[in-house]
């Protein structure tokens, strides 16, 4: 099963590692750098043009990717629920 995560982006379920809050998570100092390690080693992949509200951690045979998304935690967690 897949996932619609914003603009023509879909990724499979079992690739998704966390799906977190950019607002809340971004307080953290170590999210930041997380995200920013990301951006230097190109393993962010912006998928709208909008604001980012989340982002999504994947991994699929050894290689992370981050996606950053417009879609709201609260409608990605409902398109989940209706995919299980």
């Amino acid at each position: 099963m897949y996932i619609h995560l914003g603009h023509v982006t879909l990724t499979a379920l079992k690739n998704i590692v966390g799906i977190f809050d950019m607002d809340t998570a971004t307080v953290q100092k170590a999210t930041r750098n997380f995200l920013r390690q990301g951006e230097i080693n190109h393993e962010i992949i912006n998928v709208s043009n909008e604001l980012p509200k989340t982002f999504v951690v994947c991994e699929r045979k050894g290689v992370k990717k981050t996606y950053i998304s417009p879609v709201a935690v609260g409608t990605l967690e409902k398109r989940l629920n209706r995919k299980l």
